[in-house]
């Protein structure tokens, strides 16, 4: 360590790992099993530092508190502390929480990085199933129409609460090179590379900073608030749920048509029957997907509180949730022409059906006439 080289007083570096587990989460009922059971703390989520007509959550994600992990960071065996969040929409988002005390910044950085290596998406350890199986064990009976084919998230959060002396976010970025930390590599980037790796930097106070990457944040708050943390988390939340609805479409729309195809194949005087069940199959699937896109889209609504919409907005952009949520978008619009299209041929089969019962009733009465008395 050099001599005037920082040091992060304290902090700590936080390992999200997100889950797609249900259609929806009934949090009420999460919240009394927990509390049978006596697990430890459980709360509603709130923005600590933010006035609550500036932020607002749709419904607010309920908070558990789980016990502490033992993990192997950089070769070294650290108890991290772990907790669960459930967000309504059907999200988990675990997380794994190292402190930090007195230590250099450049020891910091690597400690991010190992961290990333320890519990990242390239790490091979069960911890993360390990707590999702035991939740889905305790809080089973919570969970609306589980998923079996698990899509994840995962995001890593470095954030500093204080250093060894005062420093502001533009001397920061002089005296500590926020690169390595980053990008999770020791090897030089261009300028380029650097510029776009930094783009997205947000203070409100001098002292502040958050840098938000793809996949991971430099969160500095002297405040020991956990707003940016959580609006981040928030997105990641919003981005899972959007691409496992996109999943989830992929998969209708070549079992939608093939079904079609065989309905349309099979013509017979059932076909209206088969058309207007097909239909509302459609329909409830499109109305289902809708409601839950809104719950999702309203998750978290930012007013007035203008840095923590900028960051939510660049993240939200970052992300590219816009994109994915666009794309669901356009497979419903598909699924929707494809039910106007069926209901409109339900219709017309039940009229042709109506036609050759009228025709089969007039061709009767005229054989009955002819009849000798």
């Amino acid at each position: 360590m050099s001599q005037n080289e920082l040091k992060v007083q304290s902090g700590q570096v936080v390992a999200l790992r997100l889950f797609d587990v249900a259609f929806a989460i009934d949090l009420k009922r999460a919240e009394a099993l927990w509390a049978q059971q006596a697990l430890g703390a459980s709360a509603r989520s709130r923005l600590v530092g933010t006035p609550p007509k500036a932020v607002s959550f749709g419904v607010p994600p309920l908070v558990l508190e789980l016990a502490p992990v033992a993990l192997q960071v950089d070769g070294t065996a650290v108890q991290a502390a772990a907790s669960v969040r459930l967000y309504d929409f059907g999200i988990v988002a675990l997380a794994l929480r190292l402190p930090v005390q007195n230590l250099p910044w450049n020891s910091f950085s690597r400690l991010v990085n190992q961290t990333d290596l320890a519990v990242g998406p390239a790490a091979v350890t069960p911890v993360w199933d390990t707590l999702l199986t035991q939740l889905r064990g305790l809080l089973g009976e919570a969970l609306d129409r589980p998923t079996t084919a698990l899509v994840q998230e995962d995001y890593l959060m470095a954030m500093v609460f204080a250093f060894d002396q005062p420093v502001t976010a533009e001397a920061l970025q002089e005296r500590a090179d926020l690169v390595p930390l980053l990008s999770g590599t020791e090897r030089p980037l261009s300028e380029g590379a650097r510029r776009d790796l930094l783009r997205h930097r947000y203070s409100y106070h001098p002292d502040d900073l958050a840098v938000i990457t793809w996949d991971r944040a430099l969160i500095i708050e002297p405040q020991r608030e956990t707003d940016v943390a959580d609006v981040l988390e928030m997105a990641n939340a919003q981005l899972l749920e959007m691409r496992a609805y996109d999943e989830m479409l992929d998969d209708e729309l070549p079992r939608m048509r093939a079904m079609v195809e065989a309905a349309r194949q099979r013509a017979n005087l059932l076909a209206a029957r088969r058309y207007a069940k097909l239909a509302r199959r459609l329909h409830t699937l499109v109305a289902e997907v809708t409601q839950l896109t809104e719950r999702v889209d309203n998750a978290l609504q930012v007013t007035e509180d203008v840095y923590l919409a900028r960051v939510y907005a660049a993240a939200m952009e970052l992300f590219r949730v816009p994109n994915v949520s666009a794309a669901v978008d356009r497979k419903l619009a598909i699924i929707r022409d494809t039910y106007a299209a069926l209901h409109s041929e339900a219709a017309g089969a039940r009229s042709e059906l109506l036609e050759i019962i009228i025709l089969w009733l007039i061709a009767v009465e005229i054989v009955v006439s002819l009849l000798p008395h």
